[in-house]
């Protein structure tokens, strides 16, 4: 069981366009020990809260008006006026179809998180963000963390992926 308080001295911005549960997230998130909380009601306000403080995770609404949690996680890690298109991002949504999931992965998330939040997972995806944090990748396509979770060590080839080597992929064993 993960453990239901954090003890890291960090600022989380908390983007969603609805302010209850702005209200909610900022609440488990000082429940946990975290006292470093912003909030923005949209990415627009987000990117000016950013540039005015040092952000070390966001955690945005995957539905927003007028843009929404995708666009703004793309806009942030894409626009070159970004202020930071490295931070940690943590999608929260009620939406965890594999569609939605993957949207979110190849927009740049770091972490899904779905509603409704428990504390515990809360706890669970700012451990990774902060703690295990994947490296970020730059290709024609993507900018973003690593997209893929699992490594198969014992591909021995001169390249990491499978496709790459010009064979089919295979699921890696965990």
């Amino acid at each position: 069981m993960v453990a239901q308080h954090l003890d890291l001295d960090i600022c989380v911005l908390v983007v969603d366009d609805n302010e209850h549960m702005r209200a909610l997230m900022r609440a488990m998130l000082h429940a946990i020990g975290l006292r470093g909380v912003l909030e923005a009601a949209d990415g627009s306000q987000a990117m000016h809260r950013m540039r005015e403080h040092e952000v070390d995770v966001i955690i945005t609404d995957l539905l927003m008006n007028p843009l929404d949690g995708l666009d703004f996680v793309r806009l942030l890690r894409q626009s070159p006026s970004s202020p930071c298109p490295t931070v940690p991002v943590i999608m929260v949504t009620g939406h965890s179809t594999l569609h939605h999931v993957q949207e979110a992965r190849d927009a740049g998330v770091d972490e899904l998180l779905t509603k409704p939040v428990a504390a515990r997972d809360l706890v669970d995806r700012l451990n990774k963000v902060v703690e295990h944090r994947r490296p970020f990748v730059k290709t024609d396509g993507y900018f973003g963390p690593e997209r893929r979770r699992r490594t198969d060590l014992a591909y021995d080839g001169p390249k990491r992926r499978a496709a790459d080597a010009g064979v089919a992929e295979t699921p890696a064993n965990d």
